[in-house]
């Protein structure tokens, strides 16, 4: 019995061994370190991004960081290779890290590359660039549950079938042709499920409102059931058009929206079922990862563990979506319906 006891003592005491140095593992920033920093978003003057910006600011004044933090872009509509200069003139200007949300495609490889070689730290949020040309991903949510949320949103709304169209922002938007891709996967998979639901075009509003509201205006004369927009500016803009051509109920729209802009259309009947996540979350860990980065604190492999102040714990994984690709994972997904906008409802402010 007593060596029994003994035993179980033992065993006690690695496990608690094993806790601490679980623990131990887990890298906490040290507040104060002077980095430079850049935050460099799709686009200048979108809602998303500024949240973002927003998320970013918070953690930098929450660690302290006597460097600067500058959020800079190209203006909406503006061609794939728009934030090639900024990422140039960070490189010039010797700043320490670099968070991009990317819309171009490989075509901002190069640069981000040269970044890299001159010992920046590029860290990609909301929409990778390559494997190569980033240290790490901050991913909003698993791309893969982004198709199967829009094919869930659009069985529910369309039930006994029906055709769907996509509103899209830009044809070299990484995160949003990897959505699409994913729910193509989805419908093609499990025809059983989804297979009355009808995808029959694809279309781009460049994240532009005017554009986007004329795109949708061309998929309403198609005379399609459903208009399913990844992108925030593009579902906003469908339900305007919707509204506007006195079609609300009819022509369906569902997406990815932001609550302060999608109430009124919701409740209006305008638009449908809508998912998103925390934009200022998701600046706030972008910025936790490229200052623990940027200070060494952390190399960027897979494996490692840090903590992001009030978002807790977190760990760099293989990206299971991108071949040699490495992301953190944020999540999780919120979705947003009719049935239950008073537990969402956005207190908006009346002027």
């Amino acid at each position: 019995m007593k060596r029994f006891t003994l035993l179980i003592m033992f065993i006690l005491m690695l496990s608690s061994i094993a806790v601490v140095g679980a623990q131990d593992d887990v890298v906490v920033a040290e507040p104060g370190q002077e980095v430079d920093m850049v935050l460099l978003p799709k686009f200048l003057g979108i809602l998303v991004f500024d949240q973002a910006h927003e998320g970013a600011l918070e953690a930098h004044e929450e660690l302290e960081n006597p460097g600067t933090l500058e959020f800079v872009g190209p203006g909406p509509g503006e061609g794939a290779d728009a934030q090639i200069p900024f990422i140039t003139s960070a490189v010039t200007q010797g700043v320490d890290a670099i968070m991009i949300s990317n819309n171009g495609g490989e075509v901002v490889e190069p640069a981000t590359i040269e970044a890299l070689e001159a010992g920046i730290p590029v860290v990609s949020w909301d929409s990778p660039v390559t494997a190569e040309g980033e240290t790490v991903f901050i991913a909003q949510v698993d791309f893969d549950e982004t198709g199967q949320v829009m094919a869930d949103m659009a069985l529910k709304l369309l039930p006994d079938g029906g055709t769907m169209a996509i509103l899209s922002a830009t044809p070299d938007a990484t995160n949003q042709n990897e959505w699409i891709e994913a729910l193509q996967a989805v419908l093609a998979d499990d025809p059983e499920t989804y297979g009355d639901i009808e995808l029959v075009d694809i279309v781009y509003g460049n994240d532009q409102s005017e554009d986007s509201y004329n795109e949708a205006l061309g998929l309403i004369d198609q005379g399609v059931d459903l208009i399913m927009a990844p992108t925030t500016v593009g579902i906003a803009a469908a339900a305007k058009a919707v509204q506007d051509e006195g079609l609300c109920g009819e022509v369906l729209v569902s997406g990815l929206g932001l609550p302060a802009e999608m109430q009124g259309f919701v409740e209006d009947g305008c638009a449908q079922d809508f998912a998103l996540w925390s934009f200022v979350d998701l600046g706030y860990l972008t910025y936790y990862t490229a200052y623990l980065l940027a200070t060494d604190a952390i190399e960027g492999e897979v494996g490692e563990t840090f903590e992001a102040g009030r978002m807790g714990v977190y760990t760099i994984e293989e990206d299971p979506t991108r071949e040699d690709g490495k992301r953190v994972l944020m999540g999780p997904f919120s979705i947003f319906s009719p049935e239950d906008i008073d537990n969402w409802r956005v207190e908006l402010d009346e002027e």
